[in-house]
């Protein structure tokens, strides 16, 4: 990723700057445009969504933070003596959460790495998915292989928390019909593109998967699955173990 397509370097980059007078613009396949506040990168665990921080509270061990962006869930984690690695795509993110973890008085251990998560080993005791965690499989056809390779990082009583939402109110029409793109596999694959002070970053695909199209994939690939909760507009949280 050059630093021009890095998008959420570049915002936060002006967040360590003080210059803040931008959102960060969300393009979708399916949807107009959004707008992603930049305060909301850096929001603290009382600003994050129940699922959030129903999923923070339930890690336990050493725990990878995968798509860790700002560093807010592995600040929050690093804080209450939790041993946490965070990755993301993002070197500006990475570098921007390093100086966030710097300034903690905590103690526990931590490391932060520039890395795909399908690129990257090691062993652990949770596996953190957040702000819909299922988007890094991409698509449909992929689910199987990403989710081999989490169920490798697993420790032998470890867990995987992963949320996400059914998105199939997207495609209702008034009269409570369904429609979707017929050259999609699944209709939850979307297609999205960040832009930011006129840079724009790649389009990448990201995934929403409703719960029991993910449960189902987990137990193909021998992992239980459980409902821990479910948020007001869709969304859920939950559990994936060894079976």
């Amino acid at each position: 990723m050059t630093p021009s397509s890095d998008i959420f370097g570049l915002a936060l980059n002006d967040i360590d700057k003080g210059q803040t007078t931008q959102d960060i613009i969300v393009s979708s396949s399916i949807a107009d445009d959004d707008y992603l506040p930049l305060a909301y990168l850096c929001r603290s665990y009382d600003e994050m969504p129940q699922i959030e921080q129903q999923a923070l509270k339930l890690c336990k061990g050493k725990t990878l933070d995968i798509g860790s962006g700002a560093g807010s869930h592995s600040l929050w984690l690093h804080e209450q003596g939790i041993e946490v690695m965070g990755l993301d795509l993002s070197r500006g993110a990475i570098d921007f959460s390093r100086k966030r973890l710097e300034k903690s008085s905590a103690t526990a251990p931590y490391r932060l790495l520039n890395q795909n998560v399908f690129e990257h080993k090691g062993q652990y005791d949770t596996l953190l998915l957040l702000m819909n965690g299922t988007g890094i499989f991409g698509t449909i056809a992929n689910v199987d292989d990403a989710l081999q390779h989490l169920k490798a990082l697993l420790s032998a009583e470890g867990q995987i928390l992963i949320d996400s939402s059914d998105i199939k109110y997207m495609y209702e029409d008034e009269d409570g019909g369904f429609w979707v793109d017929t050259h999609k596999e699944y209709y939850g694959e979307v297609t999205y593109q960040m832009h930011y002070k006129g840079e724009k970053g790649p389009l990448f695909e990201w995934l929403y998967l409703d719960f029991e199209t993910l449960a189902s994939f987990a137990t193909q690939n021998g992992l239980q699955c459980r409902l821990i909760m479910e948020g007001p507009h869709y969304d859920y949280l939950a559990r994936l173990t060894l079976a």
